[in-house]
């Protein structure tokens, strides 16, 4: 049954450590990641994309610290919401929280078009529908969506235990086929002469360290929604020891995960420059390497892998976005619309929300700009992105002030040097994806809805300072912050005048 909290309705408690594990996983979705993002790499980082991985793995841990800082001492379906309301204040808060949900929302597109595209590539590869028009990705796009819903709006054990199940067996199949080309590298039995060298652990001469880290950049992007499992803090059986280790888990496995694929993908290619140019003009990395090195129908597989892989990932960004709907809806008009839970102990309302603005999005798209299903998936991708980057500096700098300022845990002072250098790091990842500013096509856009997603939540809660009012004081009785812990202007305890 579900659990009330003080300011309106809850979430069934029935989540195990895994469960949450899967949500992460499954919305950092590294069997897709791994097919498409390491070509991004490779053009500014060149055969050194293996060392650019390993430098983002070390990046994402760092912004990982705050997450399970904040982890261990609140549990809230708002994840950053909570986490930045609580400590920054609740106006900060709504900012956060909007900023993730809309880069959930985005990435659903993302990842349902990526359903769409290898869904449909699957089918052309094995005869099925041999030549599909260019629309025909956007059929299964409907597909994902409508299915995610259905997935989103059961009890959450069941939905989180799919995309454990679906994600833990496509980076199984992964793994074999890197096992194979690794296999073939060191005996050398490689097609093309290629053999294994940690040369792919090294910049090529001329490559200079500015160039090298925007490859770390993309790779950084490709851990993005290793922090999902915050959002069930009201559904784990044990959310402030679980929470942390499915957030931590995941960005430790992602680090490994990455770094290994990607090198044997380079080295499979080949680390010379016919081999580079290879890597970053293939579709489908792992694909092409398995149609090589062990069958054509391995490559068919891998494809289908993709696919599935891309509606786990679009699973996990609604179950993700219905939470911090839910729990945004909640705290301001209590148990009404989105913040209503269903019979089931889930926010099936809010779900509905999230797959509505997901498929608005992707009409506009196709009305105003004529869209196909690849560009949905880069142009939501971009946006996404962007927004994520401002909600991660957000609960950085919440982290560092509860921790190091307020001194809620006891953690050595030292230990405030991994915050800050992961804000160093997010602030020139938001800076190199904006400066210098892009001025022809459809990149000039990217910026300006991002940043207009964002300046929705400014406005709003200067415009209802009431509403921000109720906010601190649902924060203060759902996590039993204390009147001093609040910000000064904004104390969670004064009157509500309305608004």
């Amino acid at each position: 049954m579900p659990t009330p909290t003080s300011s309106g309705p809850g979430l069934s408690r029935t989540l195990s450590v895994w469960q949450a594990v899967g949500l992460s996983v499954a919305l950092m979705a590294p069997s897709m990641a791994a097919n498409i993002n390491p070509q991004g790499t490779v053009s500014s980082a060149g055969r050194a994309v293996p060392l650019a991985f390993l430098l983002a793995g070390v990046a994402v841990l760092l912004v990982a610290y705050g997450f399970v800082r904040l982890c261990q001492y609140f549990h809230h379906a708002g994840s950053v919401y909570a986490f930045v309301g609580a400590t920054l204040g609740p106006q900060a808060g709504v900012v956060a929280g909007w900023g993730l949900l809309g880069t959930y929302t985005f990435y659903g597109v993302v990842t349902s078009s990526a359903t769409g595209i290898f869904g449909t590539a699957f089918l052309q590869e094995v005869g099925v529908w041999p030549h599909p028009p260019t629309w025909a990705p956007f059929i299964l796009v409907v597909v994902a969506i409508v299915l995610a819903l259905a997935l989103t709006v059961s009890p959450a054990k069941r939905g989180t235990s799919i995309l454990l199940t679906v994600e833990g067996a496509t980076v199984a199949l992964i793994l074999v086929v890197s096992a194979i080309v690794l296999i073939r590298l060191v005996s050398g039995s490689a097609p093309g002469d290629h053999h294994f060298t940690l040369s792919v652990f090294a910049v090529q001469p001329g490559t200079g360290a500015s160039a090298l880290f925007l490859g770390v950049v993309f790779g950084f992007l490709s851990f993005a929604g290793f922090e999902a499992a915050a959002t069930l803090g009201e559904e784990a059986a044990n959310p402030k020891r679980d929470i942390p280790r499915a957030i931590l888990g995941t960005a430790i496995f992602g680090g490994l995960y990455f770094v290994v694929v990607t090198a044997v993908e380079m080295m499979g290619f080949g680390a010379d420059a016919k081999g580079v140019a290879a890597f970053g003009k293939s579709p489908s990395l792992l694909g092409d390497l398995g149609s090589s090195y062990a069958g054509s129908w391995v490559g068919h597989v891998i494809t289908l892998g993709a696919a599935i892989s891309a509606f786990g990932c679009c699973l996990a960004c609604m179950v993700g976005g219905s939470r911090l709907l839910f729990a945004l809806a909640r705290d301001t008009t209590g148990g009404r619309g989105p913040g209503r839970v269903s019979k089931a102990g889930t926010p099936a309302v809010a779900a509905g929300f999230v797959a509505a603005g997901m498929t608005l999005i992707i009409a506009v798209c196709v009305a105003f700009f004529s869209a196909k299903a690849e560009d949905t998936f880069v142009w939501s991708g971009t946006i996404g992105t962007l927004i994520l980057l401002v909600a991660y500096m957000l609960t950085t700098v919440g982290a560092i002030r509860l921790i190091f300022v307020r001194r809620r845990m006891p953690v050595p002072m030292w230990q405030v040097v991994i915050p800050l250098a992961a804000l160093v790091t997010l602030g020139y990842t938001l800076y190199r994806n904006v400066i210098p500013y892009p001025d022809s096509g459809a990149a000039r856009w990217f910026p300006l809805v991002s940043g207009g997603w964002l300046l929705v939540a400014v406005i709003a809660v200067l415009a209802a300072p009431g509403v921000s009012r109720r906010l601190g004081r649902a924060l203060a009785e759902n996590e039993g912050i204390s009147p001093a812990e609040s910000t000064p202007a904004e104390p969670v305890v004064a009157p509500d005048t309305g608004g």
